[in-house]
């Protein structure tokens, strides 16, 4: 079981739940495939606003309920500059729109139409929301980042990876 202060000025402690274990370390079973994928990430996301990355990327490990991505890319946004504000509205940016710019909803709808297919596909209209804001070559990043969280997401929900020890610039 863990133990961490509590945050009261009390000398109180706080009993949490134990971690669990990991199902699996892939990237020491797959180097070379995760090499790929952080030369695929970093490739992805190029010219793009490192905020606006991160709020992407966030906003997609919520929906796939990757607690190591959420947590990892939630530290990376506030190293970035991102508000705490702003990252807590993720949850619900949707009903939180004021928190956000027309070109940042237009990134999350798409994001969430990318990562979501079993709704369907990406609808005209999300698409289109998203071609205003973005330029051709500033989609097909935007897209290319979407993509690649999603698969980061998998690795990590599939082997149960631990969120809460990440550090920022440690996957730099």
């Amino acid at each position: 079981m863990t133990t961490h202060a509590h945050p009261t000025t009390t000398d109180e402690q706080v009993r949490y739940a134990p971690e669990h274990t990991p199902r699996l370390n892939w990237s020491a079973h797959a180097p070379e495939v995760f090499s790929a994928m952080r030369r695929l990430d970093a490739a992805a996301r190029k010219g793009l606003d490192p905020k606006l990355v991160e709020l992407v990327k966030i906003r997609a490990s919520q929906v796939n309920r990757c607690a190591l991505c959420v947590d990892m890319h939630s530290k990376d946004a506030l190293a970035a500059g991102e508000s705490v504000e702003r990252i807590v509205q993720l949850s619900a940016w949707d009903e939180s729109e004021h928190f956000y710019t027309e070109r940042e909803l237009a990134a999350l709808a798409l994001t969430e139409a990318v990562t979501v297919l079993t709704d369907g596909f990406v609808s005209d209209e999300v698409y289109g929301r998203a071609a205003k804001h973005f330029g051709e070559a500033e989609l097909a990043q935007l897209i290319a980042t979407i993509t690649v969280i999603n698969a980061w997401n998998r690795f990590g929900v599939a082997c149960r990876l631990v969120p809460g020890h990440y550090r920022p610039g440690q996957h730099a």
